[in-house]
């Protein structure tokens, strides 16, 4: 759970895998949206797995908001795109991790 002033204020799942961790899903509440909230939980999700070399998540083409978001925390797309149906593209990203 993603928590903000002591209130629930949206949530983000970590799928484990060896050296590979997935994003599946993750949300901010509309009300707290635009606060740094989303940046602040993946900053603190990838200092709880040092040990991951590569992050994975997918979302929705059209949802604009989130490419923006994961694209600014350095995921990079790849692979090819997915069409559910005319209103909805999947894409997917990754981010590698260097140490």
């Amino acid at each position: 759970m993603i928590r903000c002033d002591a209130k629930a204020a949206g949530a983000i799942r970590i799928v484990r895998k060896e050296h590979v961790n997935r994003v599946s899903p993750v949300f901010v509440l509309p009300e707290y949206q635009g606060r740094g909230i989303a940046k602040a939980a993946f900053a603190l999700v990838e200092a709880l797995y040092p040990d991951v070399r590569r992050w994975e998540l997918d979302t929705v083409l059209q949802e604009k908001g989130n490419c923006h978001l994961y694209e600014s925390l350095g995921y990079r797309r790849y692979g090819e795109e997915k069409a559910i149906n005319e209103r909805m593209t999947m894409i997917f990203y990754q981010k590698e991790i260097v140490r």
